[in-house]
Protein backbone atom coordinates (compact mmCIF):
# COMPACT_ATOMS: atom_id res chain seq x y z
CA UNK A 1 0.00 0.00 0.00
CA UNK A 2 1.36 3.48 -0.91
CA UNK A 3 -1.50 5.42 0.67
CA UNK A 4 -1.90 7.14 3.99
CA UNK A 5 -5.51 8.60 5.17
CA UNK A 6 -9.02 8.62 4.61
CA UNK A 7 -10.37 12.02 4.13
CA UNK A 8 -6.98 13.99 4.62
CA UNK A 9 -4.97 11.68 2.46
CA UNK A 10 -1.61 11.00 0.13
CA UNK A 11 0.31 8.67 -1.75
CA UNK A 12 3.96 8.64 -2.87
CA UNK A 13 5.50 7.09 -5.66
CA UNK A 14 9.21 6.63 -6.84
CA UNK A 15 12.66 5.14 -5.86
CA UNK A 16 15.92 6.16 -4.22
CA UNK A 17 17.65 5.64 -7.83
CA UNK A 18 14.96 6.55 -10.14
CA UNK A 19 14.14 9.74 -11.72
CA UNK A 20 11.77 11.32 -9.30
CA UNK A 21 9.86 10.81 -6.39
CA UNK A 22 6.75 12.11 -5.79
CA UNK A 23 3.47 12.81 -3.79
CA UNK A 24 -0.79 13.18 -4.39
CA UNK A 25 -2.23 14.58 -1.70
CA UNK A 26 -5.93 14.40 -2.01
CA UNK A 27 -8.92 15.90 0.24
CA UNK A 28 -7.23 19.31 0.93
CA UNK A 29 -10.20 21.50 1.13
CA UNK A 30 -10.49 24.39 -1.32
CA UNK A 31 -9.07 27.93 -0.27
CA UNK A 32 -6.27 26.88 1.85
CA UNK A 33 -3.38 29.03 1.10
CA UNK A 34 -0.58 27.17 -0.30
CA UNK A 35 2.86 28.55 0.81
CA UNK A 36 5.36 27.35 -1.73
CA UNK A 37 8.25 28.71 0.20
CA UNK A 38 6.96 27.16 3.27
CA UNK A 39 6.23 23.96 1.37
CA UNK A 40 10.28 24.11 0.18
CA UNK A 41 11.73 25.29 4.08
CA UNK A 42 9.58 22.10 5.18
CA UNK A 43 12.20 19.62 2.67
CA UNK A 44 15.35 21.81 3.42
CA UNK A 45 14.86 20.91 6.86
CA UNK A 46 14.94 16.89 5.88
CA UNK A 47 17.21 17.20 2.86
CA UNK A 48 20.87 15.39 3.15
CA UNK A 49 23.72 16.47 2.75
CA UNK A 50 23.82 19.88 5.44
CA UNK A 51 26.65 18.88 7.87
CA UNK A 52 29.01 15.58 8.94
CA UNK A 53 26.64 14.04 10.48
CA UNK A 54 24.34 13.27 7.24
CA UNK A 55 24.92 11.32 4.44
CA UNK A 56 27.67 12.87 1.99
CA UNK A 57 24.09 12.53 -0.69
CA UNK A 58 24.19 16.20 -1.55
CA UNK A 59 20.17 16.48 -3.64
CA UNK A 60 18.91 19.56 -3.71
CA UNK A 61 15.02 18.33 -2.93
CA UNK A 62 13.71 21.39 -5.11
CA UNK A 63 9.55 20.70 -5.16
CA UNK A 64 7.58 21.12 -8.33
CA UNK A 65 3.59 21.44 -7.80
CA UNK A 66 1.94 20.44 -10.94
CA UNK A 67 -1.38 20.53 -9.94
CA UNK A 68 -4.31 21.40 -7.45
CA UNK A 69 -3.52 25.19 -7.09
CA UNK A 70 -4.76 28.15 -8.33
CA UNK A 71 -3.70 31.65 -7.83
CA UNK A 72 -1.73 30.44 -4.47
CA UNK A 73 -4.48 28.42 -3.17
CA UNK A 74 -5.97 25.06 -3.21
CA UNK A 75 -8.45 23.90 -5.74
CA UNK A 76 -10.42 21.39 -3.93
CA UNK A 77 -8.31 18.79 -6.32
CA UNK A 78 -5.35 16.60 -5.75
CA UNK A 79 -2.31 18.16 -5.25
CA UNK A 80 0.71 16.74 -7.09
CA UNK A 81 3.94 17.16 -6.45
CA UNK A 82 7.46 15.91 -7.73
CA UNK A 83 10.89 16.34 -6.90
CA UNK A 84 13.78 15.19 -9.28
CA UNK A 85 16.47 13.35 -7.93
CA UNK A 86 20.15 14.62 -9.01
CA UNK A 87 22.59 12.91 -7.44
CA UNK A 88 22.26 9.15 -7.93
CA UNK A 89 25.74 6.83 -7.80
CA UNK A 90 23.88 4.02 -8.69
CA UNK A 91 27.30 2.27 -9.43
CA UNK A 92 27.85 2.59 -5.62
CA UNK A 93 25.62 -0.94 -5.16
CA UNK A 94 26.49 -2.75 -8.11
CA UNK A 95 29.17 -5.03 -5.78
CA UNK A 96 25.71 -5.93 -3.87
CA UNK A 97 23.78 -6.52 -6.76
CA UNK A 98 22.91 -10.42 -5.99
CA UNK A 99 23.94 -9.67 -2.22
CA UNK A 100 21.35 -8.81 1.12
CA UNK A 101 22.72 -6.05 2.79
CA UNK A 102 21.90 -7.09 6.86
CA UNK A 103 19.30 -5.65 8.89
CA UNK A 104 17.91 -4.00 5.25
CA UNK A 105 14.41 -4.72 3.35
CA UNK A 106 16.33 -5.96 0.77
CA UNK A 107 15.75 -9.59 1.58
CA UNK A 108 12.47 -8.81 2.45
CA UNK A 109 11.38 -7.42 -1.17
CA UNK A 110 13.30 -9.67 -2.84
CA UNK A 111 11.14 -12.86 -1.50
CA UNK A 112 8.19 -10.83 -1.82
CA UNK A 113 8.04 -9.08 -4.99
CA UNK A 114 10.81 -11.63 -6.98
CA UNK A 115 12.32 -8.20 -8.63
CA UNK A 116 15.85 -6.99 -6.85
CA UNK A 117 16.26 -3.24 -6.92
CA UNK A 118 19.40 -3.04 -5.60
CA UNK A 119 20.10 0.79 -6.21
CA UNK A 120 20.04 1.79 -2.62
CA UNK A 121 17.02 0.28 -1.91
CA UNK A 122 14.94 1.37 -4.65
CA UNK A 123 11.18 2.04 -2.96
CA UNK A 124 12.24 1.02 0.66
CA UNK A 125 15.11 3.54 0.97
CA UNK A 126 14.54 6.52 3.53
CA UNK A 127 14.80 9.08 0.15
CA UNK A 128 11.16 8.12 0.12
CA UNK A 129 10.26 10.15 3.52
CA UNK A 130 10.56 13.40 1.04
CA UNK A 131 7.47 13.16 -0.40
CA UNK A 132 5.77 12.15 3.10
CA UNK A 133 7.71 15.90 4.20
CA UNK A 134 6.29 17.10 0.94
CA UNK A 135 3.03 16.04 1.73
CA UNK A 136 3.51 16.97 5.60
CA UNK A 137 3.97 20.99 4.79
CA UNK A 138 0.49 21.15 3.30
CA UNK A 139 -0.74 18.91 6.49
CA UNK A 140 0.92 21.63 8.37
CA UNK A 141 -0.42 24.54 6.76
CA UNK A 142 -4.21 23.83 7.21
CA UNK A 143 -3.20 23.00 10.96
CA UNK A 144 -1.65 26.15 11.38
CA UNK A 145 -5.33 28.04 10.28
CA UNK A 146 -6.78 26.30 12.81
CA UNK A 147 -3.36 27.42 15.53
CA UNK A 148 -2.33 24.14 16.09
CA UNK A 149 1.47 23.64 16.17
CA UNK A 150 3.57 20.43 15.12
CA UNK A 151 7.07 20.17 16.59
CA UNK A 152 10.08 17.61 17.11
CA UNK A 153 13.32 16.81 18.46
CA UNK A 154 16.25 14.61 19.73
CA UNK A 155 15.40 13.35 23.00
CA UNK A 156 18.43 10.58 23.01
CA UNK A 157 21.14 9.38 20.50
CA UNK A 158 23.01 6.33 21.69
CA UNK A 159 21.60 6.41 25.15
CA UNK A 160 22.46 10.25 25.78
CA UNK A 161 19.42 10.92 27.26
CA UNK A 162 17.93 14.85 26.89
CA UNK A 163 16.80 16.33 30.74
CA UNK A 164 15.24 19.12 29.23
CA UNK A 165 12.20 19.22 26.24
CA UNK A 166 13.54 22.45 24.25
CA UNK A 167 12.16 22.79 21.19
CA UNK A 168 13.65 26.20 19.96
CA UNK A 169 16.83 24.62 21.08
CA UNK A 170 16.16 21.45 18.47
CA UNK A 171 15.26 24.40 16.04
CA UNK A 172 19.25 25.52 15.63
CA UNK A 173 20.93 22.35 17.16
CA UNK A 174 23.32 20.72 14.25
CA UNK A 175 21.55 17.21 16.06
CA UNK A 176 18.27 18.72 16.77
CA UNK A 177 18.73 18.01 20.44
CA UNK A 178 16.34 19.23 22.73
CA UNK A 179 18.81 20.01 25.29
CA UNK A 180 21.77 22.10 24.82
CA UNK A 181 23.90 20.60 27.84
CA UNK A 182 23.97 17.05 26.16
CA UNK A 183 24.60 18.43 22.48
CA UNK A 184 27.86 18.12 22.59
CA UNK A 185 28.10 14.40 23.86
CA UNK A 186 25.68 13.58 21.57
CA UNK A 187 27.28 14.84 18.43
CA UNK A 188 30.40 13.38 19.96
CA UNK A 189 28.61 9.89 19.94
CA UNK A 190 27.54 10.14 16.31
CA UNK A 191 31.21 11.06 14.85
CA UNK A 192 33.07 8.29 17.00
CA UNK A 193 30.18 5.28 15.38
CA UNK A 194 31.22 7.52 11.87
CA UNK A 195 35.11 7.63 12.36
CA UNK A 196 34.26 3.18 13.23
CA UNK A 197 32.18 2.77 9.84
CA UNK A 198 29.08 2.38 12.69
CA UNK A 199 25.96 4.08 13.43
CA UNK A 200 24.01 4.77 16.20
CA UNK A 201 20.32 4.81 17.28
CA UNK A 202 18.37 7.55 18.70
CA UNK A 203 14.72 8.87 19.76
CA UNK A 204 12.34 11.49 18.80
CA UNK A 205 10.22 13.32 21.00
CA UNK A 206 7.15 14.95 19.04
CA UNK A 207 4.66 17.09 20.64
CA UNK A 208 1.27 18.61 18.84
CA UNK A 209 0.22 21.82 21.08
CA UNK A 210 -3.45 23.66 20.90
CA UNK A 211 -4.92 19.95 20.20
CA UNK A 212 -8.68 20.42 19.80
CA UNK A 213 -10.97 18.10 21.56
CA UNK A 214 -12.39 14.85 19.82
CA UNK A 215 -9.71 14.21 17.06
CA UNK A 216 -9.91 10.09 16.51
CA UNK A 217 -12.40 7.80 15.05
CA UNK A 218 -13.21 5.01 17.46
CA UNK A 219 -12.75 1.86 17.30
CA UNK A 220 -10.68 0.80 14.53
CA UNK A 221 -9.22 4.61 13.56
CA UNK A 222 -8.19 5.89 16.78
CA UNK A 223 -6.18 8.83 16.96
CA UNK A 224 -3.14 6.91 19.25
CA UNK A 225 -3.08 3.69 17.16
CA UNK A 226 -3.56 5.71 13.58
CA UNK A 227 -0.38 7.34 14.81
CA UNK A 228 1.66 4.15 15.89
CA UNK A 229 0.82 3.47 12.29
CA UNK A 230 1.99 6.50 10.73
CA UNK A 231 5.16 6.11 13.20
CA UNK A 232 6.09 1.92 12.68
CA UNK A 233 5.75 3.19 8.98
CA UNK A 234 8.47 5.62 8.93
CA UNK A 235 12.18 3.66 7.93
CA UNK A 236 14.32 2.88 10.71
CA UNK A 237 11.20 3.25 13.20
CA UNK A 238 10.97 0.10 15.84
CA UNK A 239 9.20 1.85 18.87
CA UNK A 240 6.41 4.62 19.57
CA UNK A 241 5.48 5.34 23.14
CA UNK A 242 2.51 8.02 23.40
CA UNK A 243 2.60 9.97 27.15
CA UNK A 244 4.32 7.77 30.15
CA UNK A 245 4.11 4.64 26.98
CA UNK A 246 6.18 2.51 28.42
CA UNK A 247 7.10 3.75 31.94
CA UNK A 248 3.16 3.28 32.45
CA UNK A 249 3.70 -0.28 32.70
CA UNK A 250 5.12 0.19 35.99
CA UNK A 251 3.25 2.81 37.65
CA UNK A 252 0.10 2.03 39.71
CA UNK A 253 -3.61 3.44 38.65
CA UNK A 254 -3.30 6.14 41.16
CA UNK A 255 0.13 7.63 39.61
CA UNK A 256 -0.37 7.50 35.80
CA UNK A 257 -4.61 8.80 36.10
CA UNK A 258 -4.76 12.79 34.73
CA UNK A 259 -6.69 14.00 37.41
CA UNK A 260 -9.30 17.09 36.31
CA UNK A 261 -10.11 20.07 37.73
CA UNK A 262 -12.18 23.12 35.98
CA UNK A 263 -8.89 24.23 34.67
CA UNK A 264 -8.18 20.83 32.98
CA UNK A 265 -5.95 18.09 33.21
CA UNK A 266 -3.39 18.47 36.26
CA UNK A 267 -0.82 16.19 34.54
CA UNK A 268 -0.37 14.05 31.05
CA UNK A 269 0.61 10.55 31.57
CA UNK A 270 -2.10 9.75 28.74
CA UNK A 271 -0.18 11.88 26.08
CA UNK A 272 -3.07 14.03 25.22
CA UNK A 273 -5.28 10.43 24.23
CA UNK A 274 -8.02 9.26 25.87
CA UNK A 275 -9.75 6.35 24.86
CA UNK A 276 -8.29 6.92 20.98
CA UNK A 277 -9.77 10.62 21.29
CA UNK A 278 -7.54 13.62 21.69
CA UNK A 279 -8.84 15.10 25.45
CA UNK A 280 -7.46 18.69 24.23
CA UNK A 281 -3.73 18.56 26.27
CA UNK A 282 -0.94 18.32 24.61
CA UNK A 283 -0.13 15.64 22.13
CA UNK A 284 3.23 13.95 23.22
CA UNK A 285 5.10 10.71 21.47
CA UNK A 286 8.60 9.75 21.22
CA UNK A 287 9.41 7.65 18.44
CA UNK A 288 12.30 4.81 18.63
CA UNK A 289 14.90 4.55 15.66
CA UNK A 290 17.25 1.83 15.25
CA UNK A 291 21.09 2.79 14.26
CA UNK A 292 21.08 2.86 10.21
CA UNK A 293 21.73 -0.72 9.08
CA UNK A 294 24.33 0.95 6.59
CA UNK A 295 27.42 0.63 8.33
CA UNK A 296 31.09 -0.07 6.56
CA UNK A 297 32.01 -2.59 8.42
CA UNK A 298 32.30 -6.43 6.97
CA UNK A 299 29.42 -8.29 7.56
CA UNK A 300 27.97 -11.75 7.12
CA UNK A 301 25.00 -12.24 4.60
CA UNK A 302 23.80 -14.67 1.58
CA UNK A 303 23.16 -14.22 -1.76
CA UNK A 304 19.97 -14.27 -3.99
CA UNK A 305 21.25 -17.70 -4.86
CA UNK A 306 21.55 -18.32 -0.85
CA UNK A 307 25.37 -18.53 -1.16
CA UNK A 308 27.42 -17.30 2.57
CA UNK A 309 29.72 -14.50 1.62
CA UNK A 310 31.82 -11.29 3.62
CA UNK A 311 31.08 -8.45 2.18
CA UNK A 312 31.73 -4.75 2.49
CA UNK A 313 28.89 -1.99 2.03
CA UNK A 314 29.97 1.39 -0.38
CA UNK A 315 27.74 4.20 -0.68
CA UNK A 316 26.75 7.22 1.52
CA UNK A 317 24.36 6.92 4.29
CA UNK A 318 23.78 8.70 7.81
CA UNK A 319 25.56 7.85 10.77
CA UNK A 320 22.17 8.60 12.91
CA UNK A 321 18.93 8.53 10.62
CA UNK A 322 17.14 9.79 13.66
CA UNK A 323 18.22 13.53 13.16
CA UNK A 324 16.67 13.62 9.83
CA UNK A 325 14.08 11.26 10.55
CA UNK A 326 12.62 13.87 13.34
CA UNK A 327 11.21 15.91 10.40
CA UNK A 328 9.51 12.87 8.28
CA UNK A 329 7.74 12.24 12.20
CA UNK A 330 6.34 15.44 12.34
CA UNK A 331 5.06 15.24 8.70
CA UNK A 332 3.60 12.32 9.49
CA UNK A 333 1.67 13.21 12.70
CA UNK A 334 0.63 16.42 11.18
CA UNK A 335 -0.96 14.32 8.60
CA UNK A 336 -2.82 12.22 10.77
CA UNK A 337 -4.07 15.28 12.79
CA UNK A 338 -5.19 16.91 9.10
CA UNK A 339 -6.80 14.20 8.64
CA UNK A 340 -8.76 13.75 11.77
CA UNK A 341 -9.94 17.39 11.95
CA UNK A 342 -11.58 16.72 9.31
CA UNK A 343 -13.35 13.42 10.02
CA UNK A 344 -14.18 14.83 12.79
CA UNK A 345 -16.15 17.77 11.73
CA UNK A 346 -19.38 15.25 10.80
CA UNK A 347 -19.48 13.69 14.46
CA UNK A 348 -21.84 16.10 15.82
CA UNK A 349 -25.15 16.19 13.73
CA UNK A 350 -25.43 19.73 15.23
CA UNK A 351 -22.43 20.82 13.25
CA UNK A 352 -23.97 19.15 10.25
CA UNK A 353 -27.21 21.46 10.33
CA UNK A 354 -24.88 24.33 11.08
CA UNK A 355 -23.13 23.82 8.08
CA UNK A 356 -25.71 23.34 5.11
CA UNK A 357 -28.17 25.80 7.12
Amino acid sequence: MNKFGIKFNFTTFGESHGKAIGCVVDGVPAGLLIDEEFIQSELDRRKPGKSRLETARKEDDKVEILSGTFEGKSTGTPIAMVIFNTNQKSKDYTDIKDVFRPAHADFTYFHKYGIRDYRGGGRSSARETAARVAAGSIAKLMLQELGIKVQSGIKSIDGIESNECDFENAKTSETRSLDKNVEEAQKEAILRAKEAHDSVGGVVSVRVSNMPIGLGEPLYYKLDSTLADAMMGINAVKAIEIGEGFGSSSLKGSQNNDQINKEGFLSNHSGGILGGISNGDDLNLNVYFKPTPSIFISQKTVTTTNEERDFSLKGRHDPCVAIRGSIVCEAMVALVVADMVLLNMGSKMDSVVNYYK
